[in-house]
């Protein structure tokens, strides 16, 4: 475990980084570049648009649990949103329906303005902003989330206390991040960028967060890690939970009592 410990705090990589606390730059262009054509579940995004109602079906079970509102059709109704690393507002989009007042931070502005853009022309009103989550002034949010985001971030530990920074009291963090594992490389960084799923340049294994590094961040920031939930894949269900963490994993976070 104190092996864990020293690469969950320290470890950084060598790619490029702003000076901010977490955000890389070559990171934040990257992903800029993909935001024409986020909203296409046949473009450069798709593996996103399929990955997203299993995330979503997490996040309902999730909130229903935290805040008992089991058959609401607008559990988060009154409560406030943030989703880092938004994107074009994959996310957003669905918290807002489920009565959310959501706010968006991306490190690449490209994003943003897409996301923007998209929302008004669904009649969503979700604020998005571009920049370090740590150094906006934006107040305390009901719900946390941040979506396959850990991993490109260059101090994990500094952007999961900016995080908890931003989480209200009684709130509630989701996470989900691939894990570090053999078959992680071979699949989501071989294959899947091989075959053009997701955009090469898109993963670095040695980024990738295991469930155990996972809990010593969330801990050093104050939070309590549920039990994790992996996201896999078979010809027969598709994308799904279960309880196979080989390849990504979400989890929920709350403050430490």
């Amino acid at each position: 475990m104190a092996d864990a410990t020293t690469r969950a705090d320290t470890k950084t990589s060598d790619r490029q980084t702003t000076g901010s606390a977490t955000i890389r730059e070559d990171e934040a262009a990257h992903f800029g570049k993909l935001a024409k054509d986020w909203w296409d579940p046949r473009g450069s995004s798709a593996m996103l648009h399929r990955l997203n109602p299993v995330r979503l079906g997490f996040i309902r079970d999730a909130v229903d649990a935290h805040w008992g509102t089991q058959g609401s059709v607008r559990p988060l109704a009154g409560k406030s949103a943030l989703d880092v690393g938004c994107g074009a507002g994959l996310l957003c989009e669905p918290l807002a329906r489920l009565g959310a007042d959501v706010t968006g931070i991306d490190a690449a502005p490209e994003n943003a303005m897409a996301a923007a853009a998209h929302a008004e022309g669904a009649g969503l009103d979700i604020r998005y902003m571009t920049g370090e989550v740590g150094a906006l002034d934006i107040g305390t949010f009901d719900l946390v989330t941040s979506m396959e985001v850990l991993e490109h971030v260059s101090d994990k530990q500094a952007f999961v206390a900016a995080l908890a920074a931003r989480l209200a009291p009684g709130g509630l963090m989701v996470l989900s991040t691939p894990n570090r594992t053999l078959q992680s490389r071979l699949l989501l960084v071989g294959a899947a960028e091989a075959v053009g799923m997701v955009p090469k340049g898109t993963h670095h294994w040695d980024d990738f967060v295991t469930p155990d590094e996972m809990e010593i961040l969330l801990a050093g920031a104050g939070l309590t890690m549920s039990v994790p939930r992996g996201i896999t894949f078979s010809p027969a269900r598709g994308l799904h939970l279960s309880e196979d963490l080989a390849l990504n994993y979400i989890v929920t976070a709350v403050r430490t009592a």
